[in-house]
């Protein structure tokens, strides 16, 4: 007599972990920082993801090429995606709040955007300063290479009203889904400036429809 079939696996592969999540001491001493929005006015961390899951983007500096490119694929996401799963899509930065509007306008992101300008909220919840060594990282969203990428950078800051590097430059970031409340869906944690977590895996997690960022048209199969 023939043995049974085996089970089907049905185990997912996975993303590498990512960092441990923050204790809740942590979340909750985070959660009382203030954030600032473009025209100066504060409001607690918390405040993001009180009443919504929220989707929260910590970037290492406006002026990094790397962020740039990031976040201008962030500003592909459909604000209907978001509305329909009803989730925020929030991107922090660590400059002053005068430079929200350029950075905005620059990477034609139009969804929510605040400033950490003392970083408190970075570095309550552990996100390093200086690169790791993990030379095999490299974002889905960034296209230019590290020498033209940093020469754009470089030019932006002398092109700029004042020069100036629009954040600690050794500062990681990170990526968050929040909320409702101190619920802790996901944290990543940027090991270096290329080591993002692709955007659509970000989404799916938070229940968020897909995008197409190849700017190839979509084969559907009937």
């Amino acid at each position: 007599m023939s043995s049974p079939p085996a089970p089907p696996v049905t185990e997912q592969v996975r993303r590498a972990p990512a960092a441990p999540r923050p204790e809740a001491a942590e979340l909750r001493e985070a959660s009382r920082c203030l954030v600032a929005d473009s025209e100066g006015r504060r409001v607690p961390f918390a405040a993001l993801y009180r009443q919504q899951k929220a989707i929260v983007v910590f970037v290492r500096s406006f002026l990094c090429y790397t962020c740039k490119e990031y976040v201008e694929d962030l500003a592909k996401v459909p604000r209907s995606y978001l509305q329909e799963a009803n989730v925020r899509l929030i991107v922090i930065g660590q400059s002053s709040y005068h430079h929200i509007k350029p950075f905005c306008s620059l990477t034609g992101y139009t969804h929510e955007m605040y400033v950490d300008p003392q970083r408190e909220i970075y570095k309550t919840l552990g996100m390093k300063r200086g690169e790791g060594n993990n030379a095999s990282v490299q974002s889905p969203h960034v296209k230019s290479s590290v020498l033209l990428g940093s020469i754009k950078s470089m030019w932006r800051a002398m092109t700029g009203p004042a020069f100036d590097f629009q954040g600690d430059p050794a500062q990681q970031g990170g990526t968050l889904i929040l909320g409702p409340g101190n619920e802790v869906h996901f944290l990543h944690l940027d090991k270096n400036r290329m080591d993002h977590v692709p955007i659509n895996t970000v989404l799916q997690l938070a229940g968020v429809k897909t995008v197409n960022f190849t700017n190839k048209p979509q084969i559907i199969d009937i």
